[in-house]
């Protein structure tokens, strides 16, 4: 396997971890009752990952490990998508 395939292969992991961390997040603030859209999911994922650190803070004192998840995975998936367009030039 090529160097660009792997890249892309771990780029492509990465977008679907933050997917499947946006969804928990939607559940988790749903099941809290709180006001969220399906629907907008995608466009409205940064505020909803940031309100469910506020909500986890002020219930836990500490912020929820599925916040983590969110900022990691969209930040490696842009680093790994960067690396990619790089190799390929």
């Amino acid at each position: 396997m090529e160097t660009l395939d792997i890249i892309i292969a771990v780029c492509v992991a990465c977008a679907f971890w933050n997917v499947v961390a946006g969804l928990i997040i939607y559940n988790a603030l749903r099941n809290r009752k709180m006001p969220v859209s399906f629907l907008w999911l995608r466009a409205m994922a940064p505020v909803y990952a940031f309100r469910y650190k506020k909500v986890t803070i002020s219930e836990t004192g500490k912020t929820g490990p599925l916040f983590y998840h969110w900022i990691v995975s969209i930040n490696l998936a842009l680093v790994f998508g960067i690396a990619a367009v790089i190799i390929s030039l």
